[in-house]
């Protein structure tokens, strides 16, 4: 753990001390050797599950995946940002970088914490970073009203959590995750324990966001810089995801009737949210609301509590991370040169950038999950144990996925396709950077079709 976590601490003195010249190339290099040793991580050394560095901080097949994804996003975050932050001063861009940098070290100990406490604290201290960048570094004057948005609904939902964690610290005088799952003693079905069961969830289920809870996400996508769009939609929507996972084993055995509202509740959402997609004008709306789609299968597959289910929303929450974070790279690049996110106003764009047509159709490709990406493996896991909880669901998420593939073609087609706009002149061409961007969004989602086992968690 130490050999990630010092090189990581050790980039703020290289963001501050490196001279103005190499400060993007110096800070990418080092955040990506860091990746590149987070790899190490996929290597199990242990027979009993938890790789431990000490008592309150250890991975296990279930962080892993989503530490590793949090350590290979800050290279790709910074190489995103460097066209429209490097022409501020330079202490703005340092003072971005180091945010960035923040962001990481607050990720990797809120997915390697042992403790519950401790995971709760890194969970609710990832929100001052995102909201300095939202509010600093946004787009339009809407970005302070989608930062309140976004901070008041994440501590509105976090603060019952906190509620509910001290009264399980009285109770079993332990928060350990090593220890509590062996001592939680059995809850009866009364009105309090439901009130502490909803209490508990309803933090992982705003931050994911469920379908009803979701409004902060559309807001703080569009208005937020491509960093931070790009952290949102990869790690900190999964952060709900792997709190819920966590959480799930201490509220047995209250849970089954009690999640059936809100299964169905992510499972209406995938529609609805779907359909908001199929009339949306603005990019970055309609890669977000479809965050939010993806997010309501996950949602199903957790709280259906099987393996399968498990596995299926651990391997979406890889998959999807890589290719939502990939579809609003690729929205910015259309802004840098268009200036504009309306896509009825940049058309036909594959006619001037043939490449990054192919790296949009891609990208949109595996938004749909088209076999034999990770994103379907995923999917095909949640619909079945959600199928096979109750029939009736199979008419939701078959109508998901229908809409889904509708709105990616309608996204591909109203960017790439069509007539070229007489407006569109002089466009700048693809740089190398951007290519390099979306290899390494798309590289490691391809390579995970060849060892899937490294995503599945701990049920296989």
């Amino acid at each position: 753990m130490l050999k990630i976590l010092i090189p990581t601490l050790m980039l703020f003195p290289t963001t501050w001390l490196v001279p103005s010249k190499q400060l993007w190339v110096t800070t990418t290099a080092q955040s990506l050797i860091i990746a590149l040793a987070s790899l190490s991580w996929l290597k199990w050394t242990s027979e009993a599950g938890w790789t431990s560095s000490n008592s309150l901080l250890a991975t296990d097949p279930l962080s892993t995946p989503l530490l590793v994804l949090t350590c290979w996003l800050l290279p790709l975050m910074i190489i995103a940002s460097q066209n429209h932050i490097s022409p501020e001063p330079i202490n703005r861009q340092r003072t971005y970088i180091s945010l960035l940098i923040s962001l990481q070290l607050f990720l990797i100990l809120a997915f390697s914490a042992t403790e519950i406490i401790m995971f709760y604290v890194m969970f609710e201290a990832t929100l001052i970073p995102t909201l300095i960048i939202i509010t600093r570094w946004g787009n339009q004057v809407e970005r302070l009203n989608a930062g309140t948005y976004f901070l008041f609904y994440t501590l509105a939902g976090s603060l019952p959590l906190l509620v509910a964690l001290l009264v399980i610290q009285t109770d079993t005088g332990t928060l350990s995750m090593l220890t509590l799952q062996y001592s939680r003693p059995p809850m009866d079905p009364s009105w309090s324990n439901t009130m502490w069961w909803a209490a508990c969830l309803l933090a992982f289920l705003v931050k994911m966001p469920l379908y009803g809870m979701h409004l902060w996400l559309p807001k703080a996508h569009v208005e937020a810089p491509i960093a931070g769009s790009m952290v949102l939609a990869a790690v900190l929507l999964k952060l709900g995801g792997y709190g819920m996972m966590r959480i799930m084993f201490m509220l047995t055995p209250l849970t089954k009737e009690l999640a059936y509202p809100f299964i169905i509740l992510a499972l209406w959402g995938i529609i609805m949210t779907g359909s908001i997609c199929l009339r949306q004008t603005d990019l970055k709306s309609l890669i977000a609301y479809s965050s939010v789609s993806h997010m309501g299968l996950v949602a199903a597959g957790i709280l259906i509590q099987t393996p399968w289910g498990f596995t299926g929303a651990l391997i979406l929450m890889i998959a999807h991370g890589l290719a939502s974070s990939a579809l609003f790279c690729l929205a910015n690049t259309n802004y840098e040169r268009t200036h504009s996110r309306t896509m009825l106003l940049a058309r036909g764009l594959q006619m001037i950038l043939p490449l990054m047509g192919t790296w949009w159709f891609l990208a949109n490709l595996a938004n749909l999950a088209l076999p034999p990406l990770p994103n379907l493996m995923g999917e095909l896991m949640i619909i079945v144990s959600t199928f096979n909880w109750s029939y009736w669901t199979l008419i939701l998420t078959g109508l998901g996925t229908l809409i889904t593939a509708s709105y990616s073609l309608y996204m591909f087609l109203m960017t790439q396709r069509g007539p070229l706009p007489n407006h569109m002149i002089a466009l700048e061409p693809s740089h190398t950077r951007e290519h390099l961007l979306m290899t390494l969004h798309l590289a490691p989602l391809l390579l995970l079709i060849l060892k899937p086992e490294l995503i599945t968690g701990w049920c296989f």
